[in-house]
């Protein structure tokens, strides 16, 4: 690749886009370790966070289809009946 290109990337040169980066980086250190968060604990609150997304996610599909069997229960029969009734005619 060209400099033209690697600056266009980039958005800037290579020497000034990495001294904004590490600049950006000890600023949002400084701010999160304020806040007593390390990178595991973000990691570990994502991880916990799609569990119980998923969690939530298979205990709705499990009530539906509790619903689902309940009123199986009572439609099923009473289309047979419907069906046998109109069968005769």
């Amino acid at each position: 690749m060209s400099n033209d290109r690697v600056n266009r990337l980039l958005g800037g040169s290579p020497a000034r886009v990495a001294l904004q980066l590490v600049v950006l980086s000890l600023i949002v250190g400084v701010i999160l370790a304020a806040f007593d968060l390390t990178p595991m604990g973000i990691v570990r609150w994502i991880v916990r966070s799609f569990e119980q997304i998923i969690a939530m996610g298979f205990g709705a599909v499990e009530q539906v289809l509790g619903y689902l069997l309940l009123g199986a229960a009572v439609v099923i029969p009473v289309w047979i009946v419907i069906r046998l009734l109109n069968a005769g005619r």
